[in-house]
């Protein structure tokens, strides 16, 4: 069995949204972040836990707590936007959680995206600890497209290599669909994100086949041992070119930390990576030839084509989890629950 999956109803609570979200935010302040930063994270947490992505979810909050205990976060910093500089905009975290930040760029991101047809959101200094998806599905509500990468702490080995490189470096892509959720995809280059690995780690469930070797370079798959060697990344030499790509795009390119630079950092610590993040919106609009219902109707013949042979959208499970949780309130194991509220007491 997954650790993503709590079939056992006596051991999950269903909460509402915002009940939880408060709870988020209170323990986030009583951790000493600033009002907006525990409100921007509880918002990213509770987005996660309410689309069933517990590797993502509401867990997150024990890892922000370490990485607060560690040290390594500013708690109180206001994210300094930048003058826009053409397409471009330039928001600096000062070291402090990610969400903020990208809610303090998004209106800036969107103005742009619509002057040029094209935008890019450069944040550096910031300790990432989310999904992609909520910041893509944030741009596609504006009826834009977006990419966004970002890397993270070195764990992961180069296709025939044995020795951690790349970050797990994911990579998110959004569509918007008019009266529709949109397209998104959003998934790690490594073989397993690093939340699922410590979700196993926690559950004491073996990993699947083939995401990582232990520290003599051996397949495996414990947990521990291959936290202690390094995960792979996913489809061999695809996956890691991929991986480096994001390394260079959101790394090197902005002037920011890769992977290896941020383990560095870290000094042993366990707190969550710190480095930069790129997203790029697109404006169809701007960018096509200017007949946008066409263009939608294009995409949509595509998705049709794709779900007209009961093949699945990505995402849709997540979105069927929402409305789950619409109805019947978060799904959250009481177990995790009650180490929230520790944390709040």
């Amino acid at each position: 069995m997954s650790p993503d999956s709590y079939p056992d109803e006596a051991a999950t609570l269903h909460l509402p949204a915002e009940e939880l979200q408060a709870l988020a935010s209170r323990v986030f302040q009583h951790l000493g972040l600033s009002l907006p930063h525990a409100e921007a994270m509880a918002r990213t947490v509770v987005a996660g836990q309410r689309d069933d992505c517990q590797s993502h979810g509401v867990y997150r909050i024990l890892s922000c707590a370490q990485t607060i205990r560690a040290g390594k976060v500013a708690l109180q910093v206001e994210p300094v936007l930048a003058p826009a500089s053409g397409a471009v905009v330039r928001v600096d975290a000062g070291y402090g959680f990610s969400p903020l930040a990208f809610e303090r760029a998004l209106p800036a991101l969107v103005e742009t995206t619509r002057q040029h047809g094209i935008g890019a959101l450069v944040i550096r200094h910031c300790f990432h600890f989310s999904a992609l998806w909520p910041e893509v599905e944030a741009i596609t509500a504006h009826g834009l497209a977006a990419l966004a990468l970002t890397p993270s702490h070195a764990w992961v080995a180069p296709a025939g290599g044995s020795r951690p490189v790349f970050g797990t470096n994911p990579i998110a892509f959004g569509w918007p669909r008019p009266s529709k959720h949109p397209f998104v995809f959003d998934f790690a280059t490594s073989a397993i994100a690093r939340g699922d690995l410590e979700l196993h780690r926690r559950a004491g469930t073996p990993l699947p086949a083939g995401c990582g070797v232990d520290a003599q370079g051996r397949p495996s798959t414990d947990p521990v041992a291959v936290a202690q060697g390094a995960m792979l990344a996913f489809g061999g030499h695809k996956g890691s070119a991929l991986s480096a790509m994001v390394e260079l795009m959101a790394g090197a390119l902005i002037g920011d930390w890769m992977s290896q630079e941020s383990l560095a950092f870290d000094e042993g610590a366990g707190a969550i990576p710190c480095h930069g993040e790129l997203v790029l919106a697109f404006d169809p609009a701007r960018l096509g030839a200017g007949d946008l219902a066409a263009q939608q109707q294009q995409a949509e013949r595509l998705f049709h084509a794709i779900t007209g042979q009961g093949a699945r959208l990505p995402s849709q499970r997540r979105f069927e989890a929402r409305a789950r949780s619409l109805q019947r309130g978060v799904a959250v194991p009481r177990a995790l629950y009650a180490e929230i509220l520790a944390l709040a007491e």
